[in-house]
């Protein structure tokens, strides 16, 4: 049975109760998937992301055929359970708790309890791609996004790298993409590239909790982090 065919049983199951808030679907991802830790992450991870990504949309107040077609991008639906992920948007869209709840609550139910918990940026990674898909950061967005980092303990330095995958922020930009100070020996560069490439790498993100569905994040991630490293090599070979 896919993730998908798991997401909407469990919406099914929310959806037969009166309330169906945040409190409400975090406590029933702990309850029904309790036995079941692997499949508990992925279900969290998911119902995250399209929670998180109704409540920027609201934020933001404006939703681009962009944007949607990112989300479907990263959210590969099956179309007998699209209904059911509609459902979820929708109740997440509407619940008059604001997006600095889900935040925290989705902070508990993903997170390690840590800084720089790195299932929580997936999830901000996520919400990056939807948000810059019509090739511009909003400043309502852009202060989502830096709020819900603030809240998943998420450091500047990572929040930078992160924004700097999807915003371009000039000269210094293939540097922060990696996280690397200027001035490193090309050495230190690719060996600082190589970590990165084996940290991203899909079957790390999907061992951390993402479904197999999601792997659009990661191949864009990758790909900020190829082009950057091409980058800086091309720029010290020259030099």
């Amino acid at each position: 049975m896919s993730i998908w065919n798991r997401i909407g049983d469990f919406i099914q199951r929310l959806s037969s109760s009166a309330a169906h808030g945040v409190a409400d679907m975090v406590e029933a991802v702990r309850t029904l998937f309790a036995g079941d830790p692997e499949l508990r992450r992925k279900v969290a991870f998911s119902v995250a992301m399209i929670a998180l990504s109704a409540k920027m949309a609201k934020a933001d107040g404006v939703v681009t055929q962009d944007e949607v077609r990112a989300f479907q991008a990263i959210f590969e639906v099956p179309p007998q359970e699209a209904r059911n992920v509609a459902r979820l948007y929708d109740m997440a869209k509407q619940d008059t708790a604001g997006f600095e709840v889900y935040a925290r609550q989705m902070a508990g139910l993903c997170g390690n309890g840590g800084p720089n918990c790195m299932m929580l940026e997936d999830i901000l990674d996520g919400l990056f791609h939807i948000a810059t898909a019509d090739g511009v950061l909003h400043e309502r967005e852009e202060g989502f996004l830096r709020r819900v980092a603030e809240i998943f303990s998420i450091a500047e330095d990572h929040y930078q790298t992160i924004l700097s995958r999807h915003v371009e922020l000039g000269t210094a930009d293939p540097y922060i993409v990696l996280g690397i100070e200027r001035g490193q020996p090309l050495a230190e560069v690719k060996r600082h590239y190589r970590k990165l490439v084996a940290e991203n790498h899909p079957d790390r993100l999907i061992g951390r909790g993402l479904p197999q569905e999601f792997i659009a994040i990661a191949t864009t991630r990758l790909a900020a982090i190829n082009a950057a490293y091409e980058l800086i090599e091309r720029s010290l070979q020259a030099a």
